[in-house]
């Protein structure tokens, strides 16, 4: 037994059948376009993690990776991507330093530190610097996506509790209780501090950040002015027990 026939259709009803088919097609072929990351660590494990964990996303892809100085800036000038995530302790010594030459350079690209430390003691610096965000690689990997999502979108990213410190501080234009003010250290200071905890000596200081070798006594000086320590023994003692505590995950060897 034959179906019953069905009556045929009207012309404007095939003609919406074929638009709404185009649009589904077109909607299948065309997709929004992914935001594009250069990834920047000098660690491969924590690199390539990242760039996998980023590759997995349905709105990100990483365009790139690189871990020195050099691979980074070869990588930019090849083409900017939506988004620079920068580790700020690279082998070749000052990230900040590095981070304000690339924003110099490329004074558009949006760029979201990735750091070791606790953002209480890098976070203003690397703003100050140039960065949009500032997040630890201790965070979560949520955290990390929001992050990048942020500064992506424009905005600044730091975590809600160093957004809270941040204004307390402002309103009482000091540090607050069980503080300790780093403010009136400056960006190099803290850098010869963090490599002095580190076990670095003079020259291997001077040569990671490209300076002279009387220019980091002249900082070891300032430092244990500003840190009202008496000597330089304890000046050393201090920045190791300093890296002990701030540094979250020291780099493996």
């Amino acid at each position: 037994m034959k179906p019953p026939e069905q009556p045929p259709k009207s012309e404007p009803t095939r003609n919406l059948a074929s638009a709404l088919a185009k649009a589904d097609a077109h909607r299948a072929v065309v997709s929004e376009p992914k935001a594009r990351l250069l990834v920047v660590d000098d660690h491969p494990l924590v690199r390539q993690g990242l760039v996998e964990f980023i590759n997995q996303q349905d709105d990100l892809i990483a365009c790139g990776e690189a871990a020195t100085h050099a691979e980074t800036l070869t990588a930019l000038s090849a083409g900017l991507p939506d988004l620079l995530v920068l580790d700020l302790r690279l082998k070749e010594g000052d990230g900040l330093e590095f981070l304000k030459s690339i924003k110099s350079q490329f004074p558009d690209l949006r760029v979201l530190v990735l750091s070791q430390f606790e953002e209480g003691l890098y976070a203003e610096r690397s703003l100050r610097a140039g960065a949009l965000g500032y997040v630890m690689k201790e965070q979560g990997s949520e955290d990390v996506l929001g992050a990048i999502r942020t500064v992506l979108a424009g905005r600044i990213y730091v975590t809600p509790d160093l957004n809270a410190r941040l204004l307390q501080r402002l309103i009482a234009e000091k540090p607050l209780a069980g503080e300790m003010d780093f403010g009136n250290l400056s960006d190099r200071e803290l850098q010869v501090l963090q490599l002095l905890g580190s076990g670095d000596g003079n020259r291997e200081i001077a040569r990671q950040l490209r300076l002279s070798v009387k220019t980091v006594e002249t900082h070891r000086e300032k430092l244990k002015r500003k840190l009202s320590l008496p000597n330089a023994d304890e000046l050393v003692y201090y920045a190791r027990k300093w890296v002990e505590k701030h540094l979250k995950s020291p780099p493996s060897i």
